[in-house]
Order: structure tokens, then C-alpha cells, then sequence
């Protein structure tokens, strides 16, 4: 499963978190991510629920879909990433629809090296809209949109065509997302 869930009690019984470990964004994500708050909800109860932690360390990435299910599944507004090309024409927005499934409480996210493609454009939406903290180190840094052009039926090329861009417009790729916390 690319999901995994676990609720988090501190020490005081009325703290406590959801902790949501998202290990790569292939098509069933975002429903997963909302079963997996539904689980933390009913086990915990919705008053006792004090935030969430989610996991992308190591997460390689996947659908681009996922990633801006998973990211609107946090925001209320605003654009969650944009690829843009070559030419002004070929810009692509992706909007925010109304709805945070997590009601508004804190949101952390986990990054390091192994972070890459979908996983740094959930972080990057979330922290440039500062929705949630960012907490590890420096992503990958894949933010490059690829499609194979056929040459016959058994050989293609890969290409870039366009780059991912975080709401304020930060490139992914090559630079990665910065944690707003740096831990080793």
C-alpha cells in the first residue's frame, strides 16, 4: 500500500497526532490519504485530533494527479503547482478546490534526499502557502515533466518539455525544497 497510518499519542492523552506515511503517489493516493484520516479520526475521535504528520521521506513520487489531489486535499485556494515549457503558451496552472480535510489543524511534513518529483510538489504547495511546516532535509530535486516521443513501435526518446514550479513560482528541479526546519 502507499499508505500507511498510525496515530501518535504524547505523553499528555490530549495531544495527539495522525501520523500518515505516503511511500509513493501511484493512482489510489488521495483516497487512501483521506481513509487513512478517517482512521485516525474514528480511533482518536475529531476533538482529540491535534494535527498531522505527514511522511514523504524516501517517497520517489509518481502521478502527477495524486500530487494535486493530495496537496488540495490541505488548501482551500490557491494554485498548487504549474508546469511551465518553453513558450508562455504551453503554462499549465493546477487551482486548489474549497475543502481541508484536515479542518485547519497543523499540518507537518517530512522531506530528505529521497523526496523527488510528486512528493516535493505536495511539499512545496504546502509550505509556499504555509499550510504546513516542512521538517528534514533538502529534496531530490526532480521537477522536470518528461514524455517519450515514439521513433518506431520498440524505440522512443524521453524528453523534457517542462518544469514544475511551486505556487510562488520556486523551480523544483535541480534545487529541491528547502525544509523550514533542517534535521539530519
Amino acid at each position: 500500500d502507499a499508505i500507511k497510518v498510525r496515530s501518535v499519542r504524547s505523553r499528555i492523552e490530549r495531544d495527539t497526532i495522525g501520523f500518515i506515511d505516503i511511500n509513493s503517489f501511484p493512482e489510489p493516493t488521495y483516497d487512501g490519504l483521506e481513509k487513512a484520516m478517517e482512521k485516525v479520526t474514528a480511533e482518536i475521535g475529531a476533538d482529540k485530533v491535534e494535527g498531522y504528520v505527514v511522511d514523504l521521506r524516501l517517497n520517489p513520487g509518481g502521478l502527477l494527479d495524486q500530487a494535486v489531489s493530495v496537496s488540495d486535499a490541505f488548501l482551500d485556494r490557491g494554485e498548487i503547482v504549474s508546469t511551465r515549457g518553453r513558450n508562455e503558451s504551453e503554462l499549465r496552472r493546477y487551482p486548489a478546490r474549497p475543502g481541508d480535510l484536515a479542518n485547519g489543524k497543523p499540518v507537518i511534513v517530512l522531506i530528505n534526499g529521497g523526496s523527488a518529483s510528486a512528493s516535493e510538489i505536495v511539499a512545496g504547495a504546502l509550505q509556499d502557502h504555509k499550510r504546513a511546516t516542512i521538517l528534514g532535509s533538502r529534496s531530490f530535486g526532480k521537477g522536470s515533466v518528461q514524455t517519450v516521443a515514439k521513433i518506431d513501435d520498440e524505440k522512443g526518446v524521453k524528453l523534457t518539455i517542462a518544469q514544475y514550479m511551486t505556487p510562488k513560482g520556486r523551480k523544483i528541479q535541480a534545487v529541491g525544497i528547502v525544509p523550514d526546519v533542517e534535521i539530519n
